[in-house]
């Protein structure tokens, strides 16, 4: 190949002098021993043939103590193997395919080491590398003929990630394509740096997109990762942890790394981290199958069987050696593999090699041995050792297990689509001709890569083999689940992968024959109610946080308070409307102020009823009727008032309580008011003048009772006006902690300063009626009644005097509108039967049980009235604090019942003038 010299600095510029050495010394040694047609070479194998394929296969695991390689992979290594000596035969066999072409095949062990198969590969490529042999000299003096060895066209392989990886990096330099059966590393994806690498299988980013479908269907969201140090693991850990980042509902508890070369203890202290978080009981594994074996052996060791619940990559498949003699502990496994399908053909082939007609593979008689725990004769036998002598009479399948190895279709695929590749370059560069023409000498690996990328074929199993521009085979999967059945152990298959995951979850079986599928979780989920507080970093581990009080769960990680009216439920996953209250009639709050009032009318009907039926008698008379009836209509009105503010709240409940609450009181204070004025400005009047004060007559009084009315009812129009009264729902007055006992209050818009403004006018005319009623205590008590008065606003004080706090106090109370309530109906009630009581009982009392009392007196002027009680208070100052003085008692009972002229110079007077 004329690009061969150029090749050489380029490559030695890329590996430095280390791989320059190697591979001198490697070509050195490959130079000194002769080679012949099935001779081994390198512990390889050597099939001659038109056109030489490379193989690389982990025949042997990886070696410790220094040694390269370890024991023998009877599935992983020998299956893959004699699979492509297997299809090797039939490709030469068919004459439609590569005719008069013959393929042959250089195959190397890898010994599952990275750097191992690179010292190997070197052999692909020591044709490529002209060798100098100017230096050396035969004995007769003649230049020395160094063979030259086959030119490998194409490679099959590796198996390992980390291993295709390494000699893609060399095959690269010499244009040597390379088709792998099972590295399935996502950096292999990179076109730039592994451009004559293709794969037969998909990348890692499917199977990673894959077992995070699995993991999000088995109801799992706390994972640990398990990793080989290299390529293959570390790659394919990282490909889950980003494509379960971004799904977002699948978290990484800890990620753990195999190291290349394990400790002694090393998978014990692993199974130990990995139990320290107990939540995360799945374990996504993409480990070499040494590992895989390994790991299974210590999680048995720490008595941890049942509890790792394994999720396996295509590096453990359906593969039946890393969970030989583990099968307790890896029961229950789910595991990948990329979509396959048992070829019966090389079953038959397989279970026919014996030692006799399968002498090309090296590597064959040490299977032989392995497989059915024999010796051959050339190994001397130990006495004791209890291993028995092969008889070459063993079959496979017959004398030992059997199951084909799960990569074995692809690897069949792998030379199949090298064939195909190279049968249309054929036909385009030596078009008619029998067997390889000029063009075809040597092979272009550029183009025979073209070739490849190109290819679209069905498979040997039927499925289509084909690449895309990064030269990966689309993802298809089947997914397994090794379970336990009657002391028996299979691999079964649960469902596939084709983009999107179909998995048959009801055939799935768990450790200990459960059916139920095992949790894996960092969090449990929250209870109705709770919203999830998310733990920083950790998406899938929360705190459940209750929304309280108002609060309700909006969605998974929000709390929302209800809006005013309405209050949460009871597990406070929604709102609901807040009850509505009012004062019933059946409640005691009620009963109490209601029986109060009907009792206060009847009383005031009674009284009423008795003043007009003796309107025309002289007690009647003296009470001075005009004023006596507004007194008690006012009275009335506030007994009123109680069915008034227990009644249901609506815009005209509401106008009637803006009017008649202070309404009564205001006709009350009013009208009793005006009398202890009209008593105190005559007794004034009459201290330095006999002449009668202004607006004392009857007339009068009930003009000054109605303007003080009117002022009350002109602050309720002006009230009327600014703020028109309706019916409102308060959800703040009885909003107590606990919502369920919340209720929306239905009342009138008065609020407690409206009250106290309504009912402040009326306080007013209370208070300077008692001030007036301390005044005029010094007159005889039956003069207009002054002492009764007094008494009654003293009383009326008192009742007040408590109202206030009991009111005021409970505004905070989650009876307040009960206690409130009840409270003003019984003030105001009270109120009204002090003045019932005190004013007009003992005159009822006197008019229907001692009639004879009720007679007319005589009457005395007004200066003798006047000059009697002045002079008694001159001469005897303690006489007015006798509840009846003898002086004014006489004056009193003397005086006659007629009014006064204007006009007269002596005016008699009666109690009723007074």
């Amino acid at each position: 190949m004329s690009a061969a010299p150029a090749s050489r600095p380029a490559w030695l510029g890329r590996t430095g002098l280390a791989s320059a050495l190697l591979l001198c010394h490697v070509l050195m040694s490959l130079a000194a021993r002769p080679k012949g047609p099935g001779h081994t070479h390198l512990n390889s194998i050597r099939i001659d043939g038109d056109i030489s394929l490379g193989g690389l296969f982990p025949v042997h695991a990886r070696g410790h103590d220094g040694k390269a390689c370890g024991e023998l992979k009877k599935e992983k290594g020998i299956h893959r193997l004699e699979a492509m000596l297997f299809a090797l035969d039939r490709i030469n066999n068919d004459h439609s395919l590569l005719p008069n072409i013959t393929l042959g095949a250089r195959i190397l062990d890898t010994c599952s080491r990275d750097t191992h198969a690179l010292e190997q590969s070197l052999t692909f490529v020591q044709a490529l590398i002209e060798k100098d042999g100017s230096d050396v000299k035969c004995l007769g003096g003649g230049a020395p003929i160094i063979a030259k060895p086959e030119r490998v066209v194409g490679v099959i392989g590796a198996s390992a990630s980390s291993v295709s990886i390494m000699v893609a990096n060399i095959l690269r330099l010499f244009k040597i394509p390379q088709v792998s059966y099972a590295s399935t590393a996502p950096e292999l994806s990179d076109n730039t740096r592994y451009d004559f690498f293709s794969r037969v299988v998909p990348p890692d980013t499917y199977q990673a997109q894959a077992m995070v479908d699995i993991v999000k269907a088995m109801n799992w969201n706390y994972v640990a990762t398990v990793a080989s140090e290299g390529s293959y693991g570390e790659s394919g850990v990282d490909a889950f942890i980003q494509k379960s980042r971004e799904d977002g509902s699948v978290c990484i508890s800890q990620s753990v790394k195999i190291q290349r070369e394990p400790r002694p203890g090393e998978f014990v202290k692993i199974i130990q981290r990995l139990s320290d978080n107990p939540n995360a009981r799945v374990v996504i594994i993409f480990a070499n199958e040494d590992d895989i074996r390994r790991l299974l052996q210590a999680a048995e060791r720490e008595n941890k069987i049942g509890h790792f619940l394994w999720v396996g990559s295509d590096s453990w498949g359906s593969k039946i050696s890393p969970v030989e003699q583990q099968e307790r502990v890896a029961e229950g496994a789910i595991t990948i593999l990329p979509k396959r399908q048992s070829i019966r053909g090389f079953d038959r082939y397989f279970i026919s090699r014996t030692l006799e007609n399968n002498r090309r593979n090296i590597w064959f008689a040490e299977f032989w041995e392995n497989n059915f725990n024999c010796k051959l004769s050339r190994h001397p036998l130990k006495k004791g050792s209890g291993i028995k002598k092969c008889t070459n009479e063993e079959r496979i399948g017959k004398d030992s297990l059997y199951e084909q190895e799960g990569k074995v279709q692809f690897v069949i695929d792998a030379v199949y689509a090298m064939a195909h590749a190279l049968h249309n370059m054929h036909q385009d560069l030596c078009p008619g001709r029998v067997g390889l023409c000029s063009r075809m000498d040597p092979i272009n690996g550029t183009l025979l890569l073209k070739y490849i990328r190109n290819i679209n074929i069905t498979g040997i199993a039927g499925n289509p083999v084909l690449f895309n521009e990064n030269g990966d085979a689309p993802g298809r999967y089947e997914i397994y689940q090794y379970q336990r059945r009657n002391g028996s152990s299979e691999y079964k298959k649960i469902g596939h992968w084709t983009d999107h995951l179909h998995l048959n979850i009801q055939s799935m079986q768990w450790p200990g024959g459960v059916q139920q599928v095992p949790t894996s979780i960092c969090s449990q989920p929250c209870k109705p109610g709770e919203r999830k507080k998310v733990v920083k970093g950790m998406p899938c581990c929360w705190h459940c946080e209750l929304c309280d009080g108002y609060q309700y769960q909006h969605d998974l990680t929000t709390c929302k308070m209800c809006r005013f009216d309405l209050r949460p439920n009871a597990n406070h996953t929604g709102c609901q409307p807040i009850p509505i209250v009012k004062l019933e009639w059946s409640s005691p709050w009620a009963v109490i102020p209601v029986l109060l009032a009907i009792a206060g009318i009847m009383a005031t009907m009674f009284v009423v009823v008795t003043f007009i039926r003796y309107n025309d008698t002289p007690i009647v008379k003296a009470s001075g009727r005009e004023l006596s009836y507004v007194l008690l209509t006012g009275i009335f009105l506030c007994y009123a008032t109680t069915f008034l503010m227990i009644s249901a709240p609506d815009a005209g409940i509401c106008a009637l309580r803006r009017i008649f609450l202070g309404l009564g009181m205001s006709i009350s204070y009013a009208a009793m008011l005006t009398k202890t004025n009209r008593i105190y400005r005559i007794f004034e009047q009459g201290k330095v003048s006999v002449s009668a004060p202004r607006f004392i007559s009857p007339a009068s009084q009930l003009v000054i009772t109605f303007s003080l009315i009117s002022v009350q009812l002109l602050g309720v129009c002006i009230w009327f006006s600014m703020d028109p009264s309706e019916a409102l729902i308060d959800y703040e007055d009885q909003r107590t902690v606990n919502p369920q006992l919340a209720r929306g209050v239905l009342k009138c818009d008065i609020s407690d300063l409206s009250l106290i403004l309504l009912l402040g006018y009326s306080m007013l005319l209370m208070v300077t009626c008692t001030v007036y009623a301390i005044k005029t205590r010094g007159v005889p008590e039956t003069f207009n009644e002054a002492k009764p008065i007094g008494f009654t606003m003293y009383t009326t004080c008192i009742i007040w005097l408590a109202f206030i706090p009991i009111f005021f106090g409970t505004s905070q109370s989650a009876e307040k509108m009960y206690i409130q309530t009840t409270t003003l109906t019984i003030s105001v009630s009270l109120s009204a039967s002090v003045s019932l009581g005190l004013l007009y009982m003992p005159k009822v009392y006197v008019v229907l049980f001692h009639p004879e009392q009720n007679v007319p007196k005589r009457t005395r002027s007004l200066k003798a009235v006047v000059t009697a009680a002045t002079m008694s208070n001159k001469f005897n100052p303690k006489a007015s604090l006798r509840p009846n003085g003898e002086a004014r008692t006489e004056l009193c009972h003397n005086l006659e019942t007629q009014a006064f002229g204007s006009k007269q110079t002596y005016i008699s007077y009666s109690n009723h003038a007074l």
